[in-house]
């Protein structure tokens, strides 16, 4: 069962067929060496939040667009996080935000990401790397974005279910 991270400069059709074979990796992953009982196991206790989600996808937006791809200094409230004593410290300072904020500061990240991306071809490669020194193009950060979100997408399906029984897509 390996898992391989694509490739961050492929071509449209690599990156596609690519990421699906990463996330089927990834469901047998996360099913490897149940059994029956656990597998038929409905959700336990978990710290994730939606106010949580929020803020990491706000995170994810600002980090991998305007830090990554563009190279612009972190802003706030990512540049002052004390991220060297809580790796999630988005994730766990989020119950102390105002539900109205974090949702503005998910759409203004949404926004930031539009409006830089206007006229970029998928082509254009970011001005930051990654470990090995390679570069990501816009249509490889894209697809990122895209999986990041509908995987947290998921998440919210089984908080928000657990929270009032609203399920939806």
């Amino acid at each position: 069962m390996d898992r391989i991270d694509p490739q961050p400069a492929a071509n449209e059709r690599t990156t596609l067929l690519k990421f699906l074979d990463y996330h089927r990796a990834t469901l047998l992953i996360k099913v490897d060496g149940l059994g029956a009982a656990e597998m038929n196991q409905p959700i336990a206790t978990s710290t994730l939040t939606l106010s949580g989600l929020l803020k990491h996808l706000a995170l994810v937006e600002d980090d991998w667009i305007q830090v990554r791809f563009l190279g612009l200094a972190e802003e706030e409230p990512w540049a002052s996080a004390p991220w060297d004593d809580d790796r999630d410290w988005e994730f766990n300072s989020a119950q102390f935000d105002d539900p109205n904020a974090l949702r503005s500061l998910y759409q203004a990240a949404c926004e930031r990401t539009r409006s830089a991306l206007v006229d970029t071809d998928l082509e254009t490669l970011s001005v930051g790397t990654d470990r090995d020194g390679q570069q990501w193009n816009l249509r490889w950060i894209l697809t990122h974005l895209i999986e990041e979100t509908a995987r947290h997408n998921g998440h919210a399906d089984l908080l928000r279910e657990a929270i009032d029984g609203i399920v939806g897509e």
